[in-house]
């Protein structure tokens, strides 16, 4: 009963908090820079980050300049897949969790469980699913229902029949014999799991999939291919290959440009987390709260923007500040 009643407070909190987001990512602008950085004495230690692939490149560069900071302070990072963060914060060999996607039900359970509580998480970027294809090849579009017929063996979305090849896109420069090469993410990923849950309503991959263990590599099998296309996080995008631009909604097709992700037009939007283990009404150990404030400041955020993402809104960054009871972020000894 106690682990069934956490579950539900995170959930529904976790709701209320996502749709206040959304709804100020929408309508505002570029955040203003009211978050500086600054630094904590007495900051050493060794944070383990066990999680997202997807996450990994911010993770390091992160880390990197954190430990410019802090030069004594250590980082071991394993980006074995979203679903590896909470395994190993459960377990208590990690302190951060990256993760692609948010908490499974099953997920908090196990959890509260051992701890008696949730695991507390943070939104630290913005980021999306694209579909990749080789930068020559002439599509440019798709529907949801044409991405489910691709990918899936089920096309729970609608589409009257499987897609295979691409004269079925009317894509004529392969010829009729040239079938579709699919690359995608394994099920460990984060990256994986949401696809299934948008693209698939739900539905199952098609076998012929290709399962990569990185996004990187998937945009690689792409590029190297003939006739190939995948999905993977829109942060490894490369001059090899393009993405495409997707249905909406309303009907109109959004590419994974900055302003269609803020007003959460292209469909496949979705934020990348950090999760912790916070025991209720007790602050964070100093030195993970201390690179949490980094990540959440202008300069951890400017690090996002630079790196391919997209930054936390500034309100956004607020209430999870007041939420998870980090009130020193601007604050310095």
């Amino acid at each position: 009963m106690r682990i069934l009643l956490a579950i539900l407070i995170y959930v529904c909190a976790y709701e209320a908090f996502a749709a206040q987001t959304l709804n100020t990512n929408a309508n505002a602008n570029v955040p203003e820079k009211e978050y500086p950085y600054h630094s904590t004495p007495g900051v050493y230690g060794t944070i383990t980050s066990v999680g997202s692939d997807t996450l990994a490149g911010l993770i390091s560069i992160w880390a990197q300049r954190f430990q410019e900071i802090y030069p004594h302070v250590n980082f071991q990072i394993q980006a074995s897949g979203s679903a590896t963060a909470s395994q190993a914060l459960t377990q208590g060999s990690a302190s951060i969790g990256p993760m692609s996607r948010i908490l499974s039900n099953q997920e908090i359970s196990n959890f509260t469980d051992v701890h008696g509580y949730p695991p507390t998480t943070l939104v630290v970027a913005i980021d999306a699913i694209a579909i990749y294809a080789e930068r020559n090849n002439p599509i440019e579009i798709l529907t949801l229902q044409q991405v489910d017929a691709l990918f899936s063996i089920t096309r729970i979305c609608g589409y009257h029949t499987a897609i295979t090849h691409w004269q079925q896109l009317n894509i004529d420069k392969f010829g009729s014999k040239q079938t579709i090469q699919l690359f995608g993410r394994n099920s460990a990923s984060g990256t994986y799991d949401l696809f299934k849950q948008k693209a698939l309503c739900e539905g199952d991959f098609l076998r012929s999939v290709n399962e990569m263990p990185s996004s990187s590599s998937v945009v690689q099998s792409v590029a190297s291919s003939i006739g190939g296309l995948g999905y993977a996080a829109l942060g490894y995008q490369s001059n090899n290959v393009k993405t495409l631009a997707l249905a909406g909604t309303d009907g109109e097709f959004y590419a994974p440009t900055p302003d269609n992700l803020r007003q959460g037009k292209y469909p496949f939007t979705r934020f990348l987390y950090i999760i912790v283990n916070q025991a209720p009404n007790k602050r964070l150990a100093t030195l993970e709260q201390t690179f949490l404030r980094f990540v959440l400041s202008d300069e951890g955020q400017a690090i996002v923007d630079n790196n391919g993402y997209f930054s936390v809104s500034k309100p956004m960054i607020k209430r999870q500040l007041t939420r998870f009871s980090m009130k020193s972020l601007t604050s310095h000894k």
